[in-house]
């Protein structure tokens, strides 16, 4: 009888610790479940200044050309980077009746401090003994380098009509002439020649 009764404590024993286990388990589940939640992370917004303006972008530089001869506005005018002579016959008012509309290349570009003159073809006309003759398309000033037409150039002293191609094709490869020495890049013009051409031409 003594052996059974103490079995029968043993098994009670085991039970009343398997139940504890349990209702160990099921507690910590519990504790673990309604656990605090981790506080939310909220990224921070950014909000522009009152009354800060936007950036502006800086303006173009502007080129300041002098448009003389027979033009309506004659003086000095503003264009952008990349203006022609036409632009800036345009902005001088535009030719006369009496400007020699052939000694102009309005697709020549400008540049910053250049000279663009447009001669007047009143005085050439009367001197001509000939309609077309030399004397038509003579400039009544120094040519621009940058804005005349190879016929023009060939006028020149010392100037022919191949050199006079030459010059053209120069500048519209590479642009506006900036001083007469840059005469120096072109085949055939040496400095006895630029010498020469002091006074009879502007860039």
């Amino acid at each position: 009888m003594g052996s059974f009764r103490l079995s029968v404590s043993t098994r009670r024993l085991a039970a009343v610790a398997l139940v504890a286990a349990l209702a160990g388990y099921v507690g910590v589940r519990s504790l673990v479940g309604h656990g605090t939640a981790a506080p939310l992370q909220v990224a921070p917004i950014r909000v522009a200044a009152a009354g800060t303006a936007p950036a502006r972008a800086a303006p173009a530089a502007l080129l300041v050309v002098d448009v003389e001869g027979a033009v309506r506005r004659p003086g000095l005018v503003r264009l952008p980077k990349g203006a022609r002579v036409a632009d800036a016959i345009a902005r001088a008012g535009g030719m006369t009746r009496k400007a020699q509309r052939a000694g102009v290349d309005l697709a020549a570009p400008v540049s910053d401090g250049q000279q663009v003159l447009v001669p007047d073809g009143g005085a050439a006309a009367a001197g001509a003994g000939v309609a077309g003759g030399a004397g038509g398309s003579a400039a009544s000033g120094p040519v621009s380098l940058s804005a005349a037409t190879a016929e023009q150039l060939d006028a020149l002293p010392g100037i022919g009509p191949v050199t006079a191609q030459k010059i053209v094709q120069f500048r519209q490869q590479h642009g506006p002439f900036q001083s007469v020495d840059g005469l120096d890049a072109i085949p055939g013009i040496g400095p006895a020649r630029i010498a020469a051409l002091q006074g009879l031409v502007v860039p």
